[in-house]
């Protein structure tokens, strides 16, 4: 897990990626916000950079490819699996069939998103804040 990596935000609402991007401003995080609209473009993305990711906040629904497929691609693709990218959803609704399927995919973490703007920062904050203390396997150097 790269800590100091790019944030990937795939997000097809342009309202919800301006509010995201005011955010992340405001919180004065120093890793790069990338937006994505498709989540085939997300996943070209982080197959062709160098650049490993410090953690992907999903929305499910989606056109082209909904998070769950995107996941799945992510998750089955061992040179991806390999970089311990945390992957969250981050969604306006939830169904109990819906977390079930997320945490069968072993996604790490399943968020609402709040419906103002105090409680979407708090979130993030939450979010990005854990994440940052977090331990990963990739830290350790090869034995």
């Amino acid at each position: 897990m790269n800590k100091n990596g790019p944030i990937i935000v795939i997000e097809d609402d342009l309202d919800d990626q301006e509010m995201l991007a005011e955010i992340f401003l405001k919180l004065g995080y120093k890793n790069k916000i990338c937006f994505f609209a498709d989540g085939n473009k997300a996943l070209e993305f982080i197959n062709l950079t160098d650049v490993q990711p410090f953690l992907i906040l999903c929305d499910i629904n989606m056109p082209r490819i909904n998070g769950f497929e995107l996941r799945n691609k992510i998750f089955t693709n061992a040179e991806l699996h390999t970089k311990c990218i945390p992957y969250l959803f981050f969604t306006t609704s939830a169904t109990k069939k819906a977390v079930m399927d997320a945490y069968a995919l072993s996604v790490q973490g399943f968020f609402i998103k709040p419906s103002t703007m105090q409680g979407l920062e708090s979130v993030i904050k939450k979010i990005v804040e854990y994440w940052k203390d977090c331990i990963a396997p990739s830290e350790f150097e090869n034995d």
